[in-house]
This record gives C-alpha cells, structure tokens and sequence, in this order.
C-alpha cells in the first residue's frame, strides 16, 4: 500500500485518467474529488462488499430457487 500525505487542494494522479484531489478537511473527515472515466464504477468500500456480497448470492442460486420465487408470483393468479 501507498500512503500519501496531502494538503488541502493538492491531490494525486492514478494513471493518465484518474485524479484524486483533496476538497475539504473537517475534523477527522477528508472530502475528496475525483475525476475519473464516466465507465469507471468508483463505490464506497463499505458499498463495494455489499454489492460483491449480493453478487455472490445471485450466483448461489440454482433453478428450484427460481422456481420458488416464480411460484410465489403467480400464487393467487393462475389466469396470468
């Protein structure tokens, strides 16, 4: 790991397309901009595990799984 040390309004390059840039520094708090591709997804770590976590239980599900959800769909609508 790298660690930097930066002042207000200084930041980093990441490559030719990516630049991280200190905004603002509230008591323990760092805001920080960044510029990068609009085809780059950038998450919160803490949002990141959520969506791998949900991702590995996507991939968990099997065809009976599926069927049970479809079930309880049409439950009640037979006609559909």
């Amino acid at each position: 790991m790298l660690v930097l040390t930066r002042k207000m309004g200084e930041g980093i390059s990441i490559g030719d397309t990516i630049k991280i840039k200190i905004v603002e520094i509230k008591g323990n708090q760092v805001r920080l901009g960044i510029e990068a591709p609009v085809d780059l997804r950038i998450l919160r770590e803490e949002i990141y595990a959520k969506v791998q976590k949900e991702n590995r239980l996507a991939a968990d599900w099997d065809l009976a799984d599926f069927r049970k959800v479809i079930d309880s769909f049409t439950k009640g609508n037979e006609d559909l």
